[in-house]
């Protein structure tokens, strides 16, 4: 069955270019990155993964660990490894698992046959401290992921986790956030919510960020 929203992301143990992982225990408490790629030596993987491993301090100031997947094993990996390091510039320093049994794609629902009978397609999924499975992306092979997208997704559930808000279209760390419908207390909300806010409608209340509204600004 497909993995869905909140379902618990599947633990495994499988081989990786850091030694075998257990994915759980290796996740600790934490969120985590899960990304798959089809195949080793491919173009537009190549550019994604040396990406990620520039971000390493974004990811890392958010408590996340980023993974990757391929169904090559692992001694392809490590050369594919010094190609990415080679040509983006960049030292990848984050494991990618040798799927070479399909097991973590079938875990994951990677394996599409519409797609292809033996390889991944290119999905990410977000997972959270409690191990839950928060955000599922799948993209189309011609097209590279958005790792912007990525830690802006990231952290909008953090903030969301920890406040009661959600984050509007377009929205960017930092900017005006949307109070819940549900919260309706008006004394919760001046606490909650000190630098007040705005009703656009009944059901739409904006209010700055939380996490700035205790600076004192």
């Amino acid at each position: 069955m497909s993995l869905r929203l909140g379902d618990t992301a599947p633990d495994f143990e499988q081989d990786s270019t850091e030694g075998r992982i257990r994915f759980h225990e290796w996740l600790g408490d934490g969120w985590g990155v899960l990304f798959s790629h089809p195949a080793d030596f491919t173009p537009v993987c190549t550019t994604e993964l040396g990406l990620t491993a520039k971000l390493r301090d974004e990811f890392t100031r958010r408590n996340v660990k980023a993974i990757a997947l391929s169904v090559d094993p692992v001694d392809s990996h490590h050369d594919w490894i010094r190609d990415i390091n080679e040509t983006q510039g960049c030292t990848v320093n984050f494991p990618i698992i040798a799927d070479h049994d399909r097991k973590v794609s079938e875990l994951y629902d990677m394996i599409h046959p519409n797609a292809s009978d033996s390889l991944t397609v290119r999905s990410l999924f977000i997972i959270d401290p409690n191990k839950k499975v928060r955000l599922i992306i799948t993209y189309p092979a011609s097209t590279g992921r958005n790792f912007n997208e990525v830690l802006r997704v990231i952290d909008s559930l953090q903030l969301t986790d920890e406040h009661r808000v959600a984050t509007p279209g377009n929205w960017e760390s930092g900017s005006d956030v949307v109070i819940v419908p549900s919260l309706q207390d008006e004394e919760e909300i001046r606490k909650r919510f000190p630098k007040g806010y705005k009703a656009v409608k009944s059901y739409l209340r904006m209010t700055p960020d939380p996490r700035t509204n205790w600076s004192g600004d």
